[in-house]
């Protein structure tokens, strides 16, 4: 399927005003979760119960036009829950693969960090390969493939924090945050009569979608631009303020959210704010804080806008 720049762009911000119909919140924030659907990176969002986490899941799949799928993690959630299993069909006398939540082209895995570490590793291979193995056969992921996550903040009791291997597959990390007072008398008038989310408009199909992505990946990126993208990266492993910097994934995974927001804008090209823009979401769930750097208070979203400061942004495409 082709597509222009110009179908892609309008049809990317047809897809954000359907959301905002349902989701009320900083239009920053759905940005963010389109940059993850149009690049093809997972999205994570910690942040507390009520925040309008799975409204936005939900209310994107939906303008979107993707199957879904909501996985509600829990302590006692099995790998074969989220991936499947071979079950015995007495019809055809031999075992029959029952299929998972996890095969829909957009699956919420809610509040991850409740699930044990061996149900968390499950959804490893799926986030990385876009497939999965069940009883040594690797069974593809519907295309597109695109997982939300979504945790609670590490202080919540029954939370297994997320391996640094985990975090490192999701391309994006944010927290939405308390409404404004605006908003809030929004949220309160929406859901008088019937659930919001149910009226979101279907802009597209899965198909668009990955005509989509296809195009995004496409958008051209000049060396200067590249090469902000490695010094800023690099930046993050010889920095005094982390302990753990982002891996070469993390400049991959920036270019990618960069050239998603150039499509975005209705641009065949990235310019240096896009990576600018991006850098924290990116990269500031990756980063482990050196034992300094913690105790003084610092958060890692600081430590990237610190960084960002120090290196030259590049003025030519």
């Amino acid at each position: 399927m082709n597509i222009t720049l110009s179908e892609a762009s309008c049809i990317v911000h047809e897809i954000e005003d359907a959301v905002l119909a349902a989701f009320v919140g900083d239009r920053a924030v759905v940005q963010l979760a389109l940059f993850g659907l149009v690049g093809d990176l997972h999205v994570l969002i910690e942040d507390i119960p009520g925040l309008g986490k799975t409204t936005l899941a939900l209310a994107l799949a939906r303008a979107a036009g993707l199957s879904f799928s909501r996985i509600q993690c829990t302590p006692d959630l099995l790998p074969a829950d989220v991936l499947g299993l071979s079950v015995w069909d007495n019809n055809q006398r031999s075992f029959v693969f029952k299929a998972g939540p996890i095969l829909a082209h957009f699956v919420l895995a809610d509040e991850l960090n409740r699930a044990s570490p061996r149900t968390q590793s499950a959804f490893l291979e799926a986030m990385q390969e876009g497939a999965i193995s069940v009883d040594g056969n690797t069974i593809p992921l519907p295309e597109p493939f695109y997982m939300v996550a979504t945790q609670n903040p590490h202080n919540f009791v029954g939370t297994f924090p997320l391996p640094e291997a985990e975090l490192d597959r999701f391309g994006l990390s944010f927290s939405i945050g308390y409404p404004s007072i605006e908003h809030e008398k929004t949220i309160l008038e929406r859901n008088e009569a019937a659930k919001p989310v149910l009226a979101v408009q279907t802009v597209t199909e899965a198909e668009t979608i990955g005509a989509i992505r296809n195009l995004a990946a496409s958008i051209h990126i000049s060396d200067p631009v590249r090469q902000y993208i490695m010094e800023l990266v690099r930046s993050t492993r010889t920095a005094a303020e982390i302990k753990l910097g982002a891996s070469p994934r993390a400049g991959i995974y920036l270019q990618r959210a960069a050239k998603a927001r150039a499509l975005y804008e209705g641009r065949s090209f990235v310019l240096p704010e896009d990576v600018e823009a991006l850098a924290k979401p990116v990269l500031a769930h990756r980063l482990v804080l050196a034992s300094q750097s913690r105790m003084a208070g610092k958060q890692a979203g600081a430590v990237v806008a610190e960084l960002l400061s120090r290196i030259h942004k590049p003025t030519g495409l």
